[in-house]
Formats: C-alpha cells, structure tokens, sequence
C-alpha cells in the first residue's frame, strides 16, 4: 500500500481548527481517566506536530515524541523551541520498517495513530516491553467505519477498531484492567465520526 507523504503536510498539520479541538477532547478524556503528575515520563507514540502531547507536557516530568515523519518532527521540535520548553524528546522510529521503541516510561499515549499501523499486535507488545510496571497506556482512535473518514487511504490499516478485538490484543500482550470511554466527536463533510479512548495497566 503507498505510503502517505505526512512530511509535505507538517508545515499546515496545526492549521486545521478541527484538528486542534479533536487533540483538546483526547487531552481532556486522558486527564479524565488517568492521573498524570510530576514524576511521570510520558511517551507520545505517532505524535506528529506534538498536538497532544505538548498538551499534557505540563502534567509530567518529561515527553518523548516518536512519529515516523520527520517533517512532522521538526515541526514539533521548532515548537518546543520558540516557546522554550524543556523536557521534550523526538525520535524517529518506524515500527513497520522493523524500528523498535527504546527508554522507559510511566504512561504512553497514540492519538489517532493506531489505525496507520498495520500490525497491532507487535506495538501492543512493544509498549508493554518499554513501560513500568504498573505504567498506563492510552489510545485514542476510531470507532469502527465505513472507510469515509480519510479521503486518501494511502497508509491507512484500518478503518477504526472494534472495542472487543482491540482489547484483546492488548490483553494478549500483557496489559489489564483495560476499559473504554468516549474521547471525541470528529464532524466532517463525510459525515460524523466517533473517537474512542481505550487504557490499559502493565501488570506488577
């Protein structure tokens, strides 16, 4: 399948109103159902331009960015440094070309980037490889649908997930305690599209 060009998008990624709100939703819906603080490093895996995480980068120790565009890592990275903030890593790390997540880490958030991965079962097990014991993950994606949310599919693995399956997944990698909430509501000219937050514990 032909992969789509996120690094020509980067530079307009943050000019969709609708994009920003949609991060703001997941931000609000994380902080709702898992207590961030101080101490905790925080990995955003599939984090473009930094939309979510450099939302939550006040409510943890550290943030590690990992997307596999580097054109949307340097835009985060020219973020973080007109505005001065500290704590903040980017890696380029492309799990479907073999590329493996490294560190450590208390909690790990996806908004919106599972559904461009094509093999969910090997980053549900690399998350639990690079989390605490006891640490949290948070993805965020979409229901299931029809396929109208992208108008170009390039790239795209799946349209949405079903709540049932996915969770299995995870639990097969390890994780436990898994529950479901609704995070958003994306409206489009294709219609209206719901988002998903599903979180999971790394067994102690």
């Amino acid at each position: 399948m032909q992969e789509r060009n996120f690094d020509k998008e980067a530079a307009l990624w943050d000019a969709e109103p609708r994009r920003v709100k949609l991060a703001q939703d997941i931000v609000e819906s994380i902080k709702n159902e898992v207590k961030l603080d101080l101490g905790m490093d925080l990995l955003d895996f599939g984090c473009g331009t930094g939309l979510v995480g450099m939302f939550l980068r006040p409510q943890v120790r550290s943030l590690t960015c990992v997307d596999n565009s580097q054109g949307m890592l340097d835009v985060l990275k020219a973020k973080v440094g007109r505005a001065g903030i500290k704590g903040v890593t980017t890696l380029i790390v492309d799990v479907s070309k073999g590329g493996e997540l490294t560190g450590s880490y208390d909690c790990i958030v996806s908004a919106m980037a599972l559904h461009h991965v094509e093999d969910i079962s090997g980053v549900s097990r690399q998350f639990y490889k690079v989390l605490h014991e006891g640490g949290c993950v948070c993805i965020a994606d979409l229901e299931p649908e029809q396929g109208k949310f992208h108008e170009d599919h390039s790239g795209v693995f799946h349209h949405g997930f079903d709540r049932k399956q996915l969770s299995g997944i995870f639990a097969e990698a390890g994780f436990a305690n898994i529950r479901f909430s609704r995070a958003a509501e994306v409206e489009k000219p294709s219609g209206k599209f719901q988002v998903f937050l599903m979180v999971g514990r790394k067994k102690r």
